[in-house]
């Protein structure tokens, strides 16, 4: 809210109309201005309206009875009063001024402009007219003008404190945030206890994405007016951002507690509990903001988010269009709608939803890169670049529009720009939590490493450390010696991987290194292209005894061994596009085969399919980490599976493997061929059409029925 400056009690407002024969009206007066100077509204109206008794048409008191009603929010009672008022005297300036207030908040911005236009050609340099007027303009987002007003506020009378928050207020709408700061630290230089000023400080500096800072603008605002329940809601906003989410909770609650009807606090509370996965309590929070104020579009639209994540989407789009009906310029409303699309693979429709978007809000970063990656969804990648284009010409360090053009351009094969782009991925919300901060350099190649110790460390999943460690031995070739650090899970798959003088696991204490790297970096810091790809294989090894150990648990072979890999982990983020149920990847398996179930963990939609196959064997409890697996591997003729960490430690090792791929793969599997050149040995079955394994399904069993 832009501060108003009222025509005070304080002095006596000028035009006074008494008579000096009055004596006993004049007192009765003067002790109403004194307890209305107090704050004692009631003591102050009962006597203005006792001097009306005697004297209908007493100026002053029809004047500052229309004050007390607008600080009451009785707006109509104030206009009443002050027209009254007017009608004795048109020429005092503070009632014109003081009714613009009134007409602006009752949002009858034509006769309040009207009315401070008026106070403006009765004094001239009447500052505080000016920077109300400007406040009005603001209301209507004619930022120029508004500017134009307080500018003039600020040159009739430098030292007034509100034209300079003022100012920052339509400043802040004009994106000039640094502007804006100034301008709040001059109000606050004015008036060192300016707790609003403090308060829309902590906005800008939220805008400029500076939490910390923010936060201790918001903590000293707060001291200042400890009830300012604005400024503990919006401190809860930046504590998300900061991701301290229980803080954040209990800022909303404070915000709630000072004033229980605060919908925008409520709905604030819904976004964290979305964010901590306690999606019923959210939903209870958003419903609340609506109970409180039914046209509150926002809360309508988060609702939909949490109800998203609960894959409830007729509800999630009945809450997008229920928010999008109230506020059909809600720009937001229309992007998280479009990611409900992509979520039912409504693609087109997607997309349509961003378009519309970003028509009504042509700066919307996260709109263009959403609908970049709707458009890759369905092969539309130049159509996808040029989305996440925008985004970046609009802020150069958007990262999410850097990691997802880099996915992209690794698809298309253009490792060039693709290695580069990808190092964004430090920066992209989703990943930024999990860069290592040490002291030691990054090394990305350009150093001399000789005789230098280099910290190699994994990172993402298992699939990728199988997939990257090749370039171990690469980096010893250097001269350097490796410290490799992975996950326990894979610590003793890789105990001998050619190139690493240290193996630890990942929360093991380091030792000491000059360089480190993350294993995903390392193709940029090789200018990997597609021609030099480290593709010998195997450079990973199964273990001698464990693979005795598996032989004899397998037994006689009698026909052709095929493991299987039907799906991956429901935590990634792509599982719905490459997991497949077990009795559907079963079609595409010939029943003269022994088959195998290489999976770690069976999910219980699948447990009935794999105990009543009496032809699959399950080792799933016996496959203790992935030295077991990749033994178990080695002994079998071909791997057939979909894109998990086995399909590369599969590959790695050397063995014949059968990758069943989405329509869209990931970027490592570039597109449009059945081999890959990062494993010699494996075979690509693709989708052809956007969810259809049924193509895929028939080609491998045929393939298999060959090899039988």
């Amino acid at each position: 809210m832009s501060k108003q400056n009222l025509a005070s009690p304080l002095p006596v407002p000028p035009g006074t109309e008494k008579k000096q024969t009055e004596v006993n009206l004049d007192s009765l007066f003067k002790q109403s201005l004194v307890v209305h100077q107090r704050g004692q509204l009631a003591e102050a109206q009962a006597g203005y309206e006792q001097i009306l008794k005697q004297q209908p048409g007493h100026f002053d008191a029809l004047h500052l009875l229309g004050v007390i009603a607008f600080q009451r929010r009785d707006l109509e009672g104030c206009v009443t009063r002050i027209r009254q008022a007017i009608a004795i005297n048109p020429n005092v300036p503070s009632t014109h001024n003081n009714i613009g207030n009134a007409l602006k908040d009752l949002k009858r911005y034509d006769e309040a402009l009207a009315s401070y236009e008026r106070a403006i050609a009765l004094k001239p340099d009447y500052a505080e007219a000016y920077s109300n007027r400007g406040n009005a303009l603001q209301d209507l987002r004619r930022f120029d003008e508004a500017l134009a007003n307080y500018e003039h506020a600020i040159e009739f009378k430098p030292g007034l404190p509100e034209a300079h928050s003022n100012r920052g207020n339509v400043l802040r709408d004009l994106q000039r945030f640094d502007e804006a700061l100034a301008s709040y630290d001059r109000a606050i230089a004015l008036k060192q206890d300016y707790a609003e000023a403090y308060y829309k400080r902590g906005n800008v500096l939220q805008d400029l994405r500076r939490f910390d800072e923010a936060i201790a603008s918001y903590d000293r605002a707060i001291a200042l007016k400890q009830d300012h329940a604005e400024a503990h809601s919006n401190r809860g906003n930046a504590l998300k951002n900061l991701r301290r989410f229980e803080e954040a909770l209990a800022s909303y609650d404070r915000a709630i507690a000072l004033k229980p009807d605060y919908a925008e606090a409520y709905s604030n509370r819904g976004v964290v509990l979305g964010d901590l996965k306690r999606f019923d309590e959210a939903l209870a929070s958003y419903d609340r903001a609506i109970a409180l104020r039914p046209d509150y579009a926002g809360a309508y639209s988060n609702r939909g988010n949490v109800l998203r994540d609960l894959r409830r989407f007729d509800e999630a789009f009945a809450s997008y269009d229920r928010a999008i009906a109230l506020r059909p310029d809600y720009a937001e409303a229309y992007s998280n709608r479009g990611n409900a699309l992509r979520d039912v693979r409504r693609f087109e429709d997607a997309i349509v939803s961003y378009d519309r978007a970003i028509a009504l809000k042509p700066d919307y970063l996260e709109a263009y890169s959403n609908r970049g990656i709707a458009q890759r969804d369905i092969k539309r990648f130049e159509d996808a670049l040029a989305s996440y284009g925008h985004a970046i010409a609009l802020r150069p360090d958007y990262a999410d529009a850097h990691w997802n053009e880099s996915l992209i351009r690794l698809l298309l094969g253009d490792f060039e720009l693709g290695w580069k782009k990808y190092e964004w991925r430090w920066e992209w919300e989703h990943m930024a939590s999990f860069k290592r901060n040490f002291t030691q350099p990054l090394w990305l190649g350009a150093d001399d490493i000789r005789g230098k110790t280099l910290l190699l460390h994994a990172e993402q999943g298992l699939g990728d450390t199988i997939q990257f460690c090749r370039y171990v031995r690469m980096v010893h070739e250097l001269g350097a010696k490796v410290v490799l650090e992975v996950p326990s899970l894979l610590l003793s798959l890789l105990t001998g991987l050619e190139g690493v003088d240290v193996l630890i696991s990942r929360g093991q204490s380091l030792p000491a290194f000059d360089y480190h790297c993350p294993l995903l970096s390392l193709p940029l810091a090789f200018a990997t292209r597609m021609d030099t790809i480290p593709a010998k294989v195997p450079y990973l090894l199964g273990d001698p005894q464990k693979m005795r150990e598996w032989e004899h648990k397998l037994g006689e072979k009698r026909t052709l061994r095929v493991g299987l890999v039907w799906s991956g982990s429901t935590m990634h983020n792509n599982d719905r596009n490459r997991s497949l149920p077990l009795s559907q990847i079963l079609r595409g398996i010939p029943p003269e085969v022994s088959l195998y179930s290489l999976q770690k963990e069976v999910r219980e939609s699948d447990r009935a399919t794999v105990e009543s196959r009496k032809d699959i064997v399950d080792f799933s409890e016996e496959l203790r980490d992935f030295s077991d697996t990749a033994a178990l591997i080695c002994l079998m003729d071909v791997v057939v599976c979909v894109d998990t960490a086995v399909a590369h430690l599969a590959g790695a090792l050397g063995k014949r493997v059968w990758v069943l791929l989405p329509f869209v793969p990931d970027w490592r599997w570039l597109l449009d061929r059945d081999d890959s050149p990062w494993y010699p040995t494996m075979r690509l079955f693709r989708q052809l059409r956007l969810d259809d394994w049924g193509d895929v399904l028939v080609k491998v069993k045929n393939e298999l029925i060959q090899i039988t």
